[in-house]
């Protein structure tokens, strides 16, 4: 745990939240700024920074929450659908460094916009660009 950590304060008990799920590993509560009302955080209770310091070994964990409180969001507030996202690192718009997913309703219309989307000058640079990353992995 981090004590300077909000997210860690939360998961201890030291900061008040509504609470939507809890195990041993994962808490999810909702966001006190939703993008749309049924915004929902699913965070490790452990504190990792970003998606590269969780253990893998905590996958089942998160997926399981995501997938059980997902369901009810969307339930709850007659959603049609769901985003499910997670920013990592300041570049990437990640404001609380402590590992977190968010879950946000969704319906048809509702006006949230993603991001714009480009292309790539061809194929070649798409294939240069897919073996360097491979070559990562």
């Amino acid at each position: 745990m981090s004590s300077e950590c909000i997210f860690c304060r939360i998961a201890a008990g030291e900061i008040p939240c509504a609470k939507l799920y809890e195990s041993e590993t994962i808490l999810a509560f909702l966001d006190i700024a939703p993008v749309r009302k049924g915004h929902a955080l699913v965070v490790t209770k452990a504190h990792y920074p970003d998606l590269w310091s969780l253990p893998a070994d905590l996958g089942g964990d998160l997926l399981a929450a995501m997938q059980a409180v997902g369901q009810a969001v969307v339930s709850a507030t007659g959603a049609e659908g769901l985003n499910v996202g997670m920013n990592n690192r300041a570049a990437a718009g990640q404001v609380v460094p402590h590992a977190h997913f968010h879950l946000i309703p969704r319906n048809v219309g509702d006006g949230l916009a993603l991001w714009p989307q480009s292309s790539y000058a061809g194929q070649e640079e798409m294939e240069r660009l897919a073996e360097a990353i491979r070559a990562r992995i």
